[in-house]
């Protein structure tokens, strides 16, 4: 005849009593309940971006505009980013990363923080592999020189 071992029970037991009937079976952000917890603390806060096409404010000089370069779907999805001057010229002053993600399993399609390739024309491009059917997040970061002046993010459906 098997032994059952009864600390487990009576460790769950004294937690329950402590937390009290209302409490949560793991608290909100524990590993594997919905991703908060992949999140370190002192993280940098990424502010929803206006929509796609829309003027995003850098600073009084500068605003850029984003986009895929075609409608995105499974495979390899091309995010265009353009930075425009005051006087309306592209400019290519600045240093554009990104990284992608889906907010639903955070951190199991996270491709790292990536540095926009420019192109002749002065756009930034850059590549997002989507594995998968789903909400994407793309995180958005400007530089200019080893100072960030913009953090940004913005959501899209596969």
């Amino acid at each position: 005849m098997r032994k059952f071992h009864r600390w487990p029970i009576i460790s769950l037991g004294l937690t329950l009593a402590i937390l009290g009937p209302g409490a949560p079976a793991f608290p909100r952000g524990a590993a594997g309940t919905d991703g908060p917890a992949l999140r370190q603390a002192g993280a940098p806060e990424y502010p929803e971006l206006p929509g796609f096409g829309k003027k995003c404010r850098i600073d009084d000089d500068f605003h850029f505009t984003y986009e895929f370069t075609e409608k995105p779907r499974l495979g390899t999805a091309i995010l265009r980013v353009r930075v425009i001057d005051r006087e309306g010229t592209q400019s290519t002053a600045f240093s554009v990363l990104g990284r992608s993600d889906m907010p639903a399993m955070a951190g199991g399609h996270d491709s790292g923080e990536q540095e926009f390739k420019l192109n002749r024309r002065g756009d930034y491009l850059l590549p997002l592999s989507i594995v998968m059917p789903g909400e994407w997040e793309v995180k958005l970061t400007i530089r200019r020189g080893d100072v960030v002046v913009l953090r940004g993010a913005f959501r899209f459906d596969v």
